[in-house]
């Protein structure tokens, strides 16, 4: 009697296909062990992915700006903190210089130093204001020096509120002239070197007024920089006020894994 015919057996897997699953779930292992001797700090990776969020830009179509702000972790709004005070810091002191350059304005007036249409006016914006003067309520005609008294005691009033701001803020003297074709063999020669020598001259009398030389910066800008096509509005010294404090990326204000730590 024949012997039935035995089937054929199924094709195996290759070898290496079962070394390659062992291998995959040794690492698996590995990465669960890991994890188990991890500790998990939720704030820091709350902060991580806020951080994340704020690099890339990412904001969620679920929810409003101002309930992402509310979400934010106690760092942050610490660090917010000291911006709000020192917008409000900003805010007082231009009050102050207002109330000042008002009172120095009806004194102008009065004394006949300039015309009702030649005005200190106080120029706010998000994190700065600058004072711009008129020439003529600080120099006379072509000159550079600073030797009128009420315009040094304007710049002493500055200088007083100046000593109680923090010293966070800087200043910035910048000149200006009018597009006068301005010559000469000695100083000043020419419309750079009386705006620049103009806001020296305010700079030095800052100086003698107690006001650290650290703050202070001279810049000058000649007749590039016009205010109008009238001339009389272009001969101006401004004083731009601003804060020190840099603008820096997240990543720069901390090392970005130490917050992973």
């Amino acid at each position: 009697m024949a012997k039935d015919k035995c089937p054929e057996c199924p094709k195996c897997l290759p070898g290496w296909l079962v070394q390659f699953g062992d291998l995959m779930s040794l690492l698996l292992v590995f990465f669960v062990l890991l994890l188990s001797m991890a500790v998990m700090d939720k704030k820091k990776v709350e902060e991580y992915f806020t951080i994340m969020k704020k690099a890339m830009g990412f904001m969620d179509n679920t929810s409003s700006v101002d309930e992402q702000t509310d979400g934010l972790s106690e760092g942050e709004q610490s660090e917010q903190e000291p911006k709000d005070a020192e917008a409000s810091e900003m805010d007082e002191v231009s009050q102050q210089m207002q109330e000042v350059v008002e009172e120095m304005n009806q004194a102008a007036q009065q004394s006949q130093m300039q015309d009702e249409s030649q005005q200190i006016e106080v120029i706010k914006s998000q994190n700065e204001f600058i004072l711009d003067i008129p020439t003529t309520l600080l120099f006379k005609d072509d000159e550079y020096e600073l030797t009128n008294t009420e315009s040094k005691a304007f710049i002493a009033k500055v200088a007083r509120i100046v000593r109680t701001m923090p010293n966070t803020f800087q200043i910035e003297i910048i000149g200006h002239t009018d597009r006068s074709k301005y010559k000469s063999e000695q100083l000043p020669r020419d419309n750079w070197d009386v705006s620049a020598l103009r806001s020296i001259s305010v700079v030095k009398e800052l100086i003698k007024n107690k006001i650290d030389p650290a703050q202070l910066k001279v810049s000058a800008h000649a007749s590039y920089k016009p205010k109008s096509d009238i001339a009389s509005e272009n001969r101006r010294v401004e004083m731009r006020f601003y804060s020190d404090k840099a603008q820096n990326n997240v990543f720069a204000q901390e090392n970005f894994f130490d917050r992973l730590e």
